[in-house]
C-alpha cells in the first residue's frame, strides 16, 4: 500500500498533538459507499440481461419502480382540448391550443401541421429544456419548425414552471419571480415529497397526456409516434420512453444521463431538478438509464455535448453515460437490434445546436418514414416572437384559465395515518455505541475534551464536551445549525454553562460544522453550485438515506455513548436541528427533555407556503401519509418539550435547572 506524504511524515515521527480525521470526507465517505452499493446491485442485474424474457422481465420491473418510486400512475380524465388560435406560415400550420392534464390543470401547446404531403403524417412530441419561455425558445421553435417541414406532425408543450405555465410569477405576470426555471419545478417537488409524490410524476404524465392528443389527431399515424427534446426535454424523453409503449422511436439530446449508481462516484453526484431525482432508486438499483430499458428494441438515438462533463453536468457526465450506453447495447444486440440503438454527439456546448438537429432529422427519416436519403441542411426557420405563440390571452394559462397549479394541488392533500416505522423511513442505522477521547484541556474552572463519535460502521463525527470542574450527572446535548464551534469559545455558551456546572456536549452532526462536505471534482462553477447542503440533501433522499435520517441517526448514537458517563440527556437544539431533536427524542426514551428554539410546528404547514423557507435536508419523505410532528410528538409525552425563542446562557441554564 503506498502511503501519502502526510502518512509518511507521521510514520517518521511521532506527532505529539491531536491527529484529527478528515471530517470533510465523512459525508461524501458515507454517500460513496451507498452508491457503489448501488452501482454493483445493479449491474448484476444488467448481467442477467441475456436472453429477451430476462429483458422482458427486466423492462417490466423497470416500469412498475418508475410508478413507485415517483407516486404511482395517475387516472387518465378528460382532456378537454381546445384551440384558442392558429396562424400559418408557407409551408406550415400552428394551431394553439391547450388541454387538461389533470382535471382544472392547464397544458398549452403548440401543433404544428404540414401543408404539404399526404396525412397521416408521423407524429413528434417535442420536450422541452429548462427555457424560461418555454415553446418560445429559439432552437425548440427552430427545430419544430424543420420537423414539420419535413413531413411531421409536431406537437410543442410548455413544462410546468415554464413559457406560459410561470406558477410563481413576477409583476409581470410571465417571468417567474424565483431563481429560474429549474426552481419552478423544484420548490413544489420538495412539497410533494412529503406525500410521496414528485414533480417527475407530474411531468411525466403532461407528457404522457399530451401524446393522447398527438396520438388521437386525425392528421396522425398513431403508429409512428415519437419523442425529442433537449437537456431537459431529452431528460422528459427519457421518462416518457419508460411508461408509453406508443413510442415509436425517440431521440434523446443532452439529457441527464448520468446516474448515482455509478463507478467512482462523485459527491453528491449529479443531483438535479426535482424531476430528475429517483428517491429511493439506489437500494432497488434503479437509475436513470434505467429509464431507456423499456424501450428497447425500438429505434433509440443518445446525443450528447462533449463539452458537458465540465460545462453543464458533472465531471463523469461522458465517461458515465458511455458506459451506461454500453450496456443498453448488449440489450439491444440480445434482442436482434443493434442498428436501432445509436450514440451522436457535438463538440459544442449544452444546446439543441444545427448540427444535433440535423441528427434527430436524419434519425427520424430512417425510422419513422423508411427513408435512407440524407439531410443535410435544415428547411429555413424563423422563430416566432413569444406572444405569437401563446395560447392565453396574457401568456399566463392560470391568469388566463384559472385552474390549479402544482401547489395547490399538493395544499389539497390531508395527512395520513397509515401505519409505518418512523425508523424505516429516516432509514436509522444503530450499532454498538461507540466514542473515542482525542485529548482533555483545562479551562477556566472548566475541562474540554475532543471527543468523536462512531455513529455507523464508516463515520465518525466530531464533538466538544465541556466539563464543569465538579462532575455532573446531567448532560445537555447542544445542536446549533452552524456547527459545534459556535459554542465552545471562552465567555461563549458552551463554556459559560459549563462554569454554572452543565455539562455540555456540542456534536457536528453529518454535513454541519466541521462535517461540512470536501468539494467534489470537476469544473469549479458545477462544483460550487453542488457544494450545498441541497445537493447532498438530494443525493441521500436518492441513495436511500435521507440526511435528515443520518443526522437522527449520529444525534441517537451519540447520546447513548453519552449514557456511559452521565444518567440523564437533555437535548437543546435551534432552527432546522429542533426537528432532529424531535425526531431522535421520539425514538429514544432516555432523552429526558427538550429544548427548541424557532421550531417547526408541522410538516404539514410547509405545503400551506408557495416558498416555504426550510431546508431539503430536513424533509423525511412520504412522512405525510403516515403521521406528522404533533403526532411524534405525543409519543415524546409525558417527557418535558420547552418551545422558547431565547438561546441565551440564561435561558439555556434555566431549562437544565428546571
Amino acid at each position: 500500500m503506498l502511503l501519502s506524504r502526510r502518512d509518511l511524515l507521521f510514520a517518521a515521527v511521532p506527532y505529539p498533538g491531536v491527529r484529527y480525521r478528515d471530517y470533510s470526507r465523512v459525508l461524501p465517505d458515507f454517500l460513496r459507499h451507498h452508491a457503489e452499493a448501488a452501482y454493483q446491485r445493479r449491474n448484476r442485474a444488467l448481467a442477467a440481461l441475456t436472453t429477451p424474457s430476462a429483458i422482458k422481465a427486466r423492462q417490466q420491473w423497470v416500469r412498475k419502480k418508475f410508478w413507485d418510486l415517483v407516486g404511482g400512475e395517475l387516472e387518465r380524465t378528460p382532456l378537454n382540448a381546445r384551440v384558442t388560435g392558429a396562424f400559418e406560415r408557407p409551408r406550415y400550420r400552428v394551431e394553439k391550443l391547450v388541454y387538461e392534464s389533470r382535471p382544472n390543470f392547464h397544458v398549452p401547446a403548440n401543433l404544428y401541421i404540414p401543408l404539404e404531403g399526404k396525412p397521416p403524417y408521423p407524429g413528434v412530441l417535442f420536450q422541452m429544456g429548462h427555457s424560461a419561455n418555454g415553446k418560445a425558445y429559439a432552437s425548440y421553435q427552430r427545430c419544430c419548425q424543420g420537423l414539420v417541414q419535413l413531413g411531421y406532425v409536431v406537437l410543442a408543450f410548455d413544462p410546468m414552471g415554464q413559457g406560459e405555465r410561470v406558477y410563481y410569477p413576477d409583476s409581470t405576470g410571465t417571468k417567474t419571480r424565483l431563481a429560474s426555471s429549474d426552481s419552478e419545478h423544484t420548490t413544489p417537488g420538495r412539497q410533494m415529497l412529503l406525500f410521496g409524490d414528485s414533480s417527475t410524476r407530474t411531468q411525466v404524465w403532461d407528457s404522457i397526456r399530451s401524446l393522447d392528443y398527438l396520438a388521437s389527431h386525425p392528421l396522425v399515424d398513431a403508429k409512428r409516434l415519437a419523442s425529442t427534446g433537449q437537456s431537459g426535454g431529452g431528460t422528459t424523453t427519457m421518462l416518457l420512453a419508460a411508461v408509453d409503449d406508443r413510442l415509436a422511436a425517440a431521440v434523446v439530446c443532452s439529457g441527464n444521463t448520468e446516474n448515482l449508481a455509478c463507478a467512482n462516484f462523485n459527491p453528491p453526484g449529479s443531483t438535479d431538478d426535482a424531476e430528475q431525482n429517483f428517491i429511493g432508486g439506489g437500494p432497488l438499483g434503479f437509475d436513470r438509464w434505467d429509464l431507456l430499458y423499456p424501450l428497447a428494441p425500438k429505434p433509440l438515438l443518445v446525443t450528447v455535448s462533449d463539452k458537458d462533463f465540465f460545462g453543464t453536468y458533472s465531471s463523469a457526465y461522458i465517461e458515465n453515460g458511455w458506459e451506461e450506453f454500453q450496456k443498453l447495447r448488449r440489450v439491444y444486440a440480445a434482442m436482434g437490434a443493434a442498428d436501432k440503438l445509436a450514440w451522436g454527439g457535438t463538440p459544442l456546448p449544452h444546446s439543441l445546436a444545427y448540427d444535433t438537429r440535423l441528427q434527430t432529422y436524419n434519425f427520424f427519416e430512417r425510422w419513422l418514414k423508411g427513408s435512407r436519403a440524407k439531410i443535410d441542411a435544415e428547411p429555413p426557420t424563423s422563430p416566432e416572437p413569444d406572444a405569437t405563440l401563446w395560447v392565453s390571452p396574457k401568456g399566463n394559462v392560470v391568469a388566463g384559465f384559472g385552474g390549479d397549479t402544482p401547489f395547490s394541488l399538493t395544499r389539497k392533500r390531508m395527512v395520513g395515518s397509515v401505519p409505518t416505522s418512523l425508523e424505516v423511513l429516516l432509514a436509522i442505522e444503530k450499532r454498538k455505541p461507540e466514542f473515542r477521547s482525542l485529548k482533555r484541556v483545562p479551562g477556566r474552572g472548566i475541562h474540554i475534551e475532543a471527543l468523536e463519535f462512531r455513529t455507523t460502521e464508516s463515520v465518525w463525527i466530531p464533538a466538544w464536551l465541556i466539563d464543569p470542574a465538579k462532575s455532573s450527572e446531567d448532560v445537555l446535548l447542544v445542536l446549533d445549525p452552524n456547527g459545534r464551534n459556535v459554542t465552545w469559545q471562552e465567555d461563549g455558551l458552551g463554556q459559560q454553562l459549563a462554569q454554572a456546572g452543565v455539562a455540555v456536549c456540542a456534536p457536528d452532526l453529518r454535513g454541519i460544522g466541521d462535517t461540512r462536505p470536501e468539494y467534489m471534482r470537476g469544473s469549479p462553477g458545477y462544483a460550487r453550485g453542488h457544494q450545498e447542503e441541497e445537493n447532498y440533501a438530494w443525493a441521500s433522499l436518492m441513495l436511500g438515506v435521507p440526511l435528515i435520517g443520518q443526522r437522527v441517526t449520529d444525534l441517537m448514537q451519540t447520546a447513548a455513548a453519552l449514557r456511559s458517563r452521565y444518567k440523564r440527556i437533555r437535548v437543546a437544539a435551534r432552527g432546522p436541528m429542533t426537528v432532529v431533536a424531535e425526531l431522535a427524542a421520539a425514538l429514544d426514551p432516555n432523552v429526558e427533555s427538550l429544548y427548541l428554539v424557532s421550531r417547526l410546528e408541522s410538516f404539514r404547514m410547509l405545503n400551506d407556503q408557495q416558498t416555504p423557507n426550510f431546508p431539503l435536508a430536513g424533509i423525511v419523505p412520504r412522512i405525510l401519509n403516515h403521521t406528522d410532528l404533533p403526532q411524534i410528538r405525543q409519543r415524546i409525552s409525558p417527557r418535558r418539550i420547552v418551545v422558547a425563542s431565547d438561546w441565551s446562557y440564561e435561558a439555556l441554564l434555566g431549562f437544565h435547572r428546571s
